[in-house]
């Protein structure tokens, strides 16, 4: 009987192959376990240049991964958490949460939370210094007006005593003195408190009057009464309106005020040649300060 042949083994059932096989199983066995049992940090994404996007936190610090953001790993660097955001990872360094906001990790850090905000863990801030009031303007006592100007209208007149018609009605000064300015007698004098009048002529037939400008005074502008001790009360103007003559507002007007206060009239509106004006313009003012006389010039013997 003929020797039986031997044929040739399969490559995939060798002893060469059998070895092969399971030494790659077991690199990936040790490989997978290896894997499984690392480390639970996430994985850093990577950006379109190859660089992080997320970087590595601290203590205590909130990381948030914003697109076109530049991430260093290296001690005292400047890490960008977004658009205009600075981080530093250093000693005393500066770390921004959002735009705009400072944080410091150092001692005597100013923290900011949110844009804008600052929260300081130092020593804390001194106070602001309270305003001081001004102590209230004292009335002046009685004394008699002398002189009236209104500086912004180039108003500088001599003041003369008015008293009432018929019981009821304010005379006015006279016609022949177009630029002479009456003074209520009745009333408060200049810088004493109450409701102060005074009146002057808009115009009359020999042309402008003192008052003529009047209706054009702003308010803020100052008028000043001059008196017979020498002192000056100072008004400033607080609003200017024209009243109809018929439905004239005597209490707005002629009533009683608690400091010292001034109203300046004289007419206004649509001239008549039976009735004259129709209107009043009246000047609402309050006093502001008051100016002492002058000292008198000393005289030296030569």
């Amino acid at each position: 009987m003929a020797p039986r042949r031997r044929r040739r083994r399969p490559w995939y059932r060798t002893r060469a192959y059998r070895l092969t096989r399971t030494a790659l199983l077991t690199v990936v066995l040790v490989t997978v376990g290896v894997r499984c049992t690392g480390d639970d940090k996430p994985t850093v994404p990577y950006g379109p240049d190859g660089q992080d996007t997320v970087a590595a936190a601290g203590p205590d610090t909130e990381v948030a991964g914003e697109p076109d953001v530049e991430v260093s790993r290296e001690p005292d660097v400047e890490v960008s958490r977004g658009p205009g955001a600075e981080v530093t990872r250093g000693p005393g360094a500066e770390v921004t949460r959002g735009p705009g906001a400072d944080v410091s990790r150092g001692p005597d850090a100013e923290v900011t939370r949110g844009p804008g905000a600052d929260v300081s863990r130092g020593p804390a801030p001194s106070a602001r210094p309270t305003p001081t009031r001004r102590p209230p303007l004292r009335p002046l006592p009685r004394s008699r007006p002398t002189s009236f100007r209104i500086p912004s209208l180039g108003i500088d007149a001599p003041i003369t005593g008015l008293g009432l018609i018929r019981g009821r009605e304010l005379a006015t000064p006279p016609v022949d003195k177009p630029k002479l300015v009456g003074w209520y007698q009745g009333g408060p004098t200049p810088g004493e408190p109450g409701t102060a009048i005074a009146v002057g002529h808009r115009d009359t037939r020999s042309g402008p009057a003192v008052f003529a400008a009047l209706a054009q005074v702003k308010p803020g502008k100052v008028i000043e009464a001059g008196r017979a001790d020498g002192r000056t009360a100072v008004y400033t103007v607080d609003r200017v309106k024209v009243f109809d003559k018929e439905g004239f507002p005597d209490k707005e007007v002629y009533g009683p005020a608690r400091r010292p206060e001034l109203r300046v009239i004289t007419c206004g509106g649509l001239f008549k040649w039976r009735t004259g004006y129709t209107s009043n313009v009246v000047v609402f003012a309050h006093l502001t300060r008051t100016r002492e006389p002058r000292p008198p010039k000393s005289t030296t013997a030569r």
